[in-house]
């Protein structure tokens, strides 16, 4: 197969073929990436609801002193939107990254979801004070 002129001028100049060689060499389908969120939540304690929609929410994290290379808390206050005005000083909540609500909110608060409260583990097996009360 003879290229013209023409067509060799626009593959050097990245352009691609006007034609389809084959229909096996056709590229297969592109697949779904999935979405990966890293660093899109944070959990901290809210330290001022008096704004309306608006919570001060007080993120704590360990980090490493740049000289002495001891962890060293780090804290920083992040405004986030709290629609319905539910949280008040001292809750704990999680932030969610989302598009921007104002010039510095771009977190939602939302709720902390409750972990499961799961009974205390034994052994299976009685304790003697256990077999002396029965």
């Amino acid at each position: 197969m003879l290229l013209t002129s023409q067509f060799k001028s626009l593959f050097l100049h990245g352009a691609t073929a006007p034609f389809r060689l084959s229909a096996a060499a056709a590229p297969p389908p592109p697949t779904t990436v999935p979405v990966i969120k890293a660093m899109r939540t944070l959990q901290g304690k809210v330290v001022c609801a008096t704004n309306d929609k608006t919570v001060a929410v007080e993120v704590t994290r360990l980090a490493p002193h740049p000289k002495y290379k001891r962890r060293v808390r780090k804290k920083k206050k992040y405004q986030a939107h709290d629609p319905l005005n539910q949280f008040q000083v001292g809750d704990v909540v999680q932030l969610e990254k989302g598009r921007p609500v104002s010039k510095n909110k771009t977190f939602w608060a939302v709720p902390v979801p409750a972990r499961p409260s799961s009974p205390p583990q034994g052994l299976g097996i009685p304790l003697e004070s256990e077999l002396s009360q029965v």
